[in-house]
């Protein structure tokens, strides 16, 4: 048993692909490579996303967005502050993609459902297909609070797929309406013009 004046020395050990670094543990969890994973991916689709609620024309919009993009950002903490509790930090992984989404969300040339489609988060997760989360729990050493962390995760994650979708739906429904008065408006002017040259 550990007394409580007891400190654990810091010490290095060597992180390679697991992506994060012992602050004092002997051993290190076999799934620190995913909460680290998800720490860094969270907080940058967090960036992101609130650079997209930021420019968005539409209250609608930016509605659904900021409040994903919080969840995202919530997500990268709450996973940060678990790998810490365990006795590690956060290994700091560059995407090279984070550039050109961050490009795209901040736009102000590109509407917000050119915005969904260049991003793809249109699509619904749906029941009978596999997402990336399934495997999420195959785990065998998972503690319970890292397995309660993953599963408001995951749940949290699916929810905010059906909110994109819900919403580029929306985003499409509208174009279209749009587009068919734009259609409708030309095809009554050409009406229009043949009477009048009948009439002559």
């Amino acid at each position: 048993m550990i007394s409580r004046n007891h400190r654990p020395s810091f010490r290095s050990v060597d992180a390679a692909g697991s992506g994060v670094r012992s602050r004092g543990m002997s051993e290190k969890p076999s799934y620190l490579g995913l909460l680290n994973s998800v720490s860094v991916a969270e907080t940058d689709a967090g960036r992101y996303l609130a650079a997209w609620a930021a420019v968005t024309p539409s209250t609608d919009v930016k509605a659904v967005i900021n409040t994903i993009a919080l969840r995202e950002t919530e997500h990268g903490l709450a996973f940060a502050k678990r790998i810490d509790e365990l006795g590690f930090t956060v290994i700091p992984k560059e995407d090279p993609k984070q550039a050109e989404r961050m490009a795209i969300a901040a736009s102000t040339a590109l509407s917000d459902k050119e915005k969904f489609e260049a991003l793809g988060l249109g699509r619904a997760p749906q029941n009978g297909s596999r997402d990336a989360f399934d495997s999420f729990f195959e785990n065998k050493d998972l503690d319970p609070v890292t397995g309660g962390l993953l599963g408001r995760y995951v749940a949290e994650e699916r929810d905010s797929g059906r909110k994109f979708a819900e919403c580029y739906g929306l985003l499409c429904a509208e174009a279209e309406k749009v587009a068919a008065k734009a259609n409708g408006g030309k095809g009554k002017s050409k009406d229009k013009g043949k009477s009048k040259a009948k009439k002559k």
